[in-house]
């Protein structure tokens, strides 16, 4: 058996198999068996969900904190990784997000989060680059409109 001590502060909030449950005091929980759970802070909000991997954390986010819409969410997942990984060329992104798709087939939700999460700082360059190009390509086609 697996025992997971979470240290909560007063009126901090934890997500546990889609139940919210909010603290009143510092507490210390014990959780003795296999249960899915979320911490407030790795919460995505919907509006804070601003580029493709934070969409993609946002829908198996959903999976975790709310089971009765999970199907419809793991319908979501499946339709939006291919595109993913047509999208992404760096080979770190796309052999984490392969690892996200094993991970979310086998029910460890949680897991896959914090294997997103980890994708952040690669995604930022990535886009950045891309932005880069973007305006480098810009710019070239305004010099030879000239």
């Amino acid at each position: 058996m697996n025992t997971l001590k979470l240290s909560l502060k007063p009126n901090e909030k934890i997500y546990v198999n889609g139940a919210v449950i909010r603290v009143d005091r510092k507490v210390t929980l014990e959780l003795l068996n296999d249960v899915q759970f979320l911490l407030e802070g790795h919460v995505l909000q919907a509006e804070d969900a601003s580029t493709p991997l934070r969409q993609l954390y946002f829908i198996v986010q959903v999976m975790l904190m709310n089971p009765q819409g999970a199907a419809d969410a793991r319908d979501m997942f499946r339709r939006s990784l291919p595109l993913l990984l047509a999208n992404f060329a760096d080979e770190q992104i796309r052999n984490s997000l392969k690892h996200v798709d094993r991970l979310v087939s086998e029910g460890r939700v949680y897991e896959a989060l914090k294997a997103i999460r980890s994708l952040y700082p690669l995604e930022r360059i990535a886009l950045d680059a891309e932005r880069e190009e973007g305006d480098e390509t810009g710019r070239k086609m305004a010099m030879g409109a000239s």
